[in-house]
């Protein structure tokens, strides 16, 4: 990794601390901060060498798609409209990053191939969360539904990869991407089901962390097709 990549990295580091600070104190200028995270992600990942330009375009405006939604969830509470913004927003995202996982080719077959039966666990734990939301979703049903649907695709597209390319790389795709569902179960169930103490933080590491780990994948990824 390029000594400019690594400085932006550890930057983004020190605004997510800065920003969860904030966060768990309730203070107003957390405004400056979170939408700074996803920016520096986008500016880490153009500090790669030799991008791939087919799925960088990907990785960017899924990225871009996030930093909408960080932007238009800062002010649900103040209309609604906001959380269905944002809730499209990053929906895109996980559109963006299935079509990422479905472009990557290889010779060698997928773990998951062999074993289709693993998948159950991801289509058990999607069915689990709706049940739990489903009592007062009221309006929100099929937005929410499609949704989960949606991000438990990308999940599974993102296991799908394990097998098929180097396990290092398919590991933190499919870190990222269970990190980004707990990330957004979470927010669900923080929203819609009942307040979970220090909701807020766990929601904002996980989908950091989640985001971080993809683009690393896909900085590793990209290296190896470059060889």
């Amino acid at each position: 990794m390029p000594l400019k990549q690594r400085w932006v990295f550890l930057l983004l580091i020190a605004i997510t601390v800065i920003d969860l600070v904030l966060l768990s104190t309730s203070n107003p200028n957390r405004i400056f901060t979170k939408p700074l995270l996803m920016p520096l992600l986008i500016w880490g990942y153009m500090a790669q060498q030799n991008p791939d330009a087919s799925f960088a375009r990907l990785i960017i405006a899924a990225l871009f798609f996030s930093w909408l939604g960080d932007i238009f969830l800062m002010f649900d509470q103040v209309d609604s409209i906001y959380f269905i913004l944002g809730l499209c927003s990053f929906l895109t995202t996980h559109i963006l990053y299935i079509l990422y996982f479905l472009r990557i080719k290889s010779g060698n077959g997928s773990y998951l191939k062999k074993r289709p039966l693993m998948l159950l666990v991801i289509v058990a734990y999607t069915i689990e969360l709706l049940y739990i939301l489903w009592p007062k979703l009221d309006m929100m049903k099929i937005p929410v539904t499609v949704y989960a649907l949606v991000i438990s695709t990308m999940l599974a597209a993102a296991a799908w990869q394990y097998g098929k390319i180097k396990s290092g790389t398919a590991m933190l795709f499919t870190a990222g991407a269970f990190l980004f569902v707990l990330s957004d179960s979470a927010l669900a169930i923080n929203k819609f089901h009942e307040p979970i103490s220090g909701g807020g933080i766990f929601v904002m590491l996980t989908y950091v962390a989640a985001q971080t780990l993809i683009v690393l994948g896909s900085i590793r990824h990209q290296e190896e097709l470059a060889v």
